[in-house]
């Protein structure tokens, strides 16, 4: 994006792409379908020590600047829940696009190209294994933390660091959470069963599908927690996100007075969930009618349903992150152009800032328009 913006407006450009080849992100994410962007783009979607910085390019491309590209390229799309848009083939069709723009704006690419040394002469001069490359201007891009096997380094904290510009502590975000409890037994044992639910974490709270798995847990809800989770902190599960938890258990009792709770609950839950949280919460009061259940056992499951706490032990880490929370302190950086305030030339955007968005499309969505603000400007 960045590339192209800077090619059109008649700049010699040139990216240098460390791996084989570009855009690996891209064509792995949203199942090979790439959840380009959201509908939905607004500024609390974003996590930052400085919650403003993003507003800027955020507001001058928007997600209806990338639609109407998408648009023009032919590429059909479709809308899923809570305004996340994927391409109705492949994720192949928005790098093939982004491409195609390079190529028009006579933009240069050259892969399998390691950086070595970047010194500040006049512009700067970038040692690299495909030899001396010299420029006015200088763009990081290179990403953050997250996923090493598609690239993922902190070569662009390095870059920061080198040249004086502050760079905030990093964790891993849109992640799963492990557990070395209890819960990770039960958790394995029902590995791959996913089911809606509200998780909170602080005072941030999310509500879609958790994933049950062999180490923990996962899923959209657990992944959009899991950036603002701090080590240590629980996290609150509410299994009837929609319902009333008490009230429900006493319809049941009017109901269905002589079934077994766990008969009742089936209509809600999966039945094997409801077998695990009957042996967890319940065991002594398995075969006893809901009607006989006194109602001081009614009040504390249904405070269990609704409060869930778990405590993770971690999260599985950048291995497999989507994004990296933190990165280059925006406070050293130009929120119109992205550049930094004491190096004429050196631009940072994308991940390597301290901006992470939420799952759904919102850090494609910064990355175009940090990118199309620092191609403006370069």
């Amino acid at each position: 994006m960045c590339a192209f913006t800077a090619g059109r407006r008649g700049r010699r450009v040139l990216v240098l792409e460390r791996s084989n080849k570009v855009g690996k992100k891209i064509l792995m994410s949203g199942g090979g379908r790439c959840n380009f962007t959201n509908l939905q783009i607004e500024p609390d979607r974003f996590l930052s020590a400085n919650p403003h910085f993003c507003k800027s390019a955020l507001s001058r491309y928007t997600q209806w600047d990338f639609i109407d590209l998408v648009k023009r390229h032919g590429i059909a799309f479709h809308e899923k829940a809570q305004g996340q848009l994927f391409c109705d083939e492949s994720s192949k069709a928005i790098l093939a696009m982004l491409l195609q723009e390079c190529d028009r704006a006579g933009v240069r690419i050259e892969t399998r190209c390691e950086v070595g040394t970047i010194e500040a002469d006049r512009g700067f001069r970038l040692a690299t294994s495909h030899g001396v490359f010299h420029a006015e201007a200088l763009v990081v891009a290179s990403g953050g933390l997250s996923l090493p096997s598609l690239g993922g380094s902190g070569f662009g904290y390095e870059v920061a660091r080198q040249f004086g510009l502050g760079v905030l502590p990093r964790r891993a975000g849109l992640v799963p959470f492990t557990f070395t409890d209890a819960f990770r037994d039960l958790s394995s044992r029902l590995s791959g069963l996913s089911v809606p639910a509200r998780v909170t974490t602080g005072s941030h709270a999310f509500t879609d599908s958790i994933l049950f798995t062999h180490r923990g847990l996962s899923g959209p809800a657990v992944l959009q927690v899991s950036s603002y989770w701090q080590p240590g902190e629980p996290v609150v599960v509410d299994l009837l996100p929609d319902r009333d938890a008490l009230e429900l258990l006493n319809t049941m009792k009017q109901t269905q007075p002589r079934a077994v709770l766990r008969t009742g609950l089936a209509q809600y839950l999966p039945k094997n969930l409801v077998a695990e949280l009957e042996a967890l919460w319940w065991p002594d009061r398995a075969e006893t009618p809901i009607a006989e259940l006194p109602g001081r056992l009614m009040a504390e499951l249904a405070g269990r349903f609704a409060r869930w706490v778990l405590r993770p032990a971690a999260t599985e880490g950048y291995r497999t992150a989507e994004v990296t929370v933190g990165g280059v302190d925006t406070h050293d950086l130009s929120s119109k152009t992205m550049a930094s305030h004491t190096h004429p030339g050196l631009y940072f955007i994308g991940e390597v800032v301290d901006v992470t968005g939420h799952l759904g499309g919102f850090n494609f969505q910064w990355a175009w328009s940090s990118g199309h603000a620092a191609g403006e400007s370069v």
